[in-house]
């Protein structure tokens, strides 16, 4: 990992030379977890959502789901570990978190009420080792998404986490009481506490101003009776998860329409590790970093279905986080993982963690999604304002971010294709961009740049 990369953009960015901004930086552990748990506040909620809602779709007992969540934790914590730490060909060796994918529910929930749960399973181990199988060949992926392409993606997945954001902030998505003035106070509460605390403080404390915000606004939110911990009195003290509890079954059309996504998925990835490399280390995310993302990506997702569970995917919600603070010391994001893989096997830190209200989740989100649109508004900038580059960005943003707001305008799209593109903006700004880096004519500074990067 470049130790001079980063040291030399944090002092661009005005910090100081402290180890913790950079990735390989010696820090205590006392230092490291406080920023290893602000990730994975920033991450908890979302992370078992996708779960919740399958799990709710297929009829699934209360128990066995809560064994579904637990199997999650403890998968995204290794996923997230083996990021950083590659083993092999599988991980980037970037502070990438990884966590059940939101991207897959509309699938999961159309093959859930079709078969049943076994078949999302047997689709999810197929799909996941093909994707694997496809990231290690990380020429191809350099090719067919040069930094212009990257750019435009990393910009979409900004502006796709803002209605969550502010979803979350109003209470959560489909609440009954949405909007509710409780739920906008506490969130104000909370996203004023970490501007408060970003402000004040000192050294690199200034970049745990969220986990400040969230302990804040979770205080605030137990006085609003938000905080329910009625859980902790039934779970057991330690658990483990059960080896393949559902036996698997493949169904072609399952497996065909999960691929795509898994494609999807991949393309997220890909957005994600190219923006982790521009905002933590000022630089392009080089072939190896890009391959052992995505085929981790697969891989542990494939490994993930053999324990009960949904597929994996790095968390464009971190990325944030370290767009904000600029913060990529392995050991302490690491540590975030560590804090994962316990959250699973010991339920009663698990209770904890998910009772964080998504009125304080909003709060600290909102700042951190739109980290990522300025980020992906620099990515091409430094691309150039060519003609070329900004015919792609400006027309494939266009229509991903257009036609995703109004999704009936894929009424006429057969079934697979609407649940993969209708409400993904990611996935149609990055086909779009795609086609339009294939059709667009190359200037001669496009051609240097593809010449300098074979």
């Amino acid at each position: 990992m470049p130790k001079r990369a980063s040291l030399r953009f944090a002092e661009e960015a005005g910090m100081n030379t402290d180890p913790i901004y950079e990735a390989d930086g010696k820090i205590s552990v006392r230092k490291a977890v406080p920023f290893g748990l602000q990730h994975v506040l920033a991450m908890f909620v979302a992370n078992i959502a996708p779960i919740l809602i399958v799990t709710g779709v297929v009829k699934m007992p209360a128990s066995e789901a809560g064994a579904v969540v637990q199997a999650a934790m403890i998968i995204a914590g290794i996923g997230s570990l083996l990021q950083m730490y590659p083993f092999f060909r599988l991980g980037s060796g970037l502070p990438v978190i990884m966590g059940i994918s939101f991207t897959f529910v509309s699938v999961f929930c159309v093959i859930g009420l079709k078969y049943g749960y076994g078949a999302i399973l047997g689709a999810v181990l197929i799909g996941g080792v093909l994707e694997g199988i496809l990231g290690l060949g990380a020429a191809w992926w350099r090719k067919l998404v040069p930094p212009i392409v990257s750019a435009t993606v990393v910009t979409a997945i900004g502006f796709s986490l803002l209605p969550i954001g502010a979803n979350s902030f109003g209470g959560g998505f489909g609440h009954p009481e949405f909007g509710d003035a409780r739920f906008l106070i506490v969130g104000t509460v909370t996203l004023v506490s970490c501007l408060i605390f970003n402000i004040h403080a000192k050294s690199f404390y200034k970049q745990l101003s969220v986990l400040f915000g969230l302990f804040v606004g979770y205080v605030t939110a137990y006085f609003y009776g938000m905080v329910d911990l009625g859980r902790l009195t039934e779970v057991s003290l330690v658990s483990l998860p059960v080896f393949m509890p559902y036996s698997p079954e493949f169904h072609y059309d399952a497996i065909f329409s999960v691929f795509l996504i898994f494609l999807v998925s991949a393309t997220e990835t890909l957005g994600d590790t190219s923006a982790l490399a521009a905002m933590g280390f000022n630089r392009e995310a080089e072939d190896r970093e890009i391959s052992g993302s995505i085929a981790v990506d697969g891989f542990v997702s494939a490994v993930s279905s053999l324990f009960g569970c949904l597929p994996i995917t790095s968390f464009s919600q971190n990325v944030g986080l370290i767009a904000m603070t600029h913060v990529v010391n392995r050991k302490a994001i690491a540590s975030g993982a560590v804090i994962m893989v316990l959250a699973g096997l010991v339920p009663a830190l698990g209770v904890i963690l998910a009772s964080l209200p998504e009125a304080v989740l909003g709060g600290c989100t909102l700042m951190m999604f739109g980290s990522i649109v300025v980020s992906g508004v620099q990515m091409i900038s430094r691309c150039g304002y060519s003609q070329r580059n900004m015919s792609i960005a400006a027309l494939s943003l266009s229509i991903g971010l257009g036609f995703t707001q109004t999704p009936q305008i894929f009424r006429i799209f057969p079934e697979l294709l609407r649940s993969v593109f209708a409400e993904n903006c990611v996935a149609v700004v990055f086909i779009v961009a795609v086609l339009l880096n294939l059709v667009f004519p190359k200037g001669e500074e496009e051609k240097a740049a593809a010449g300098a990067a074979e």
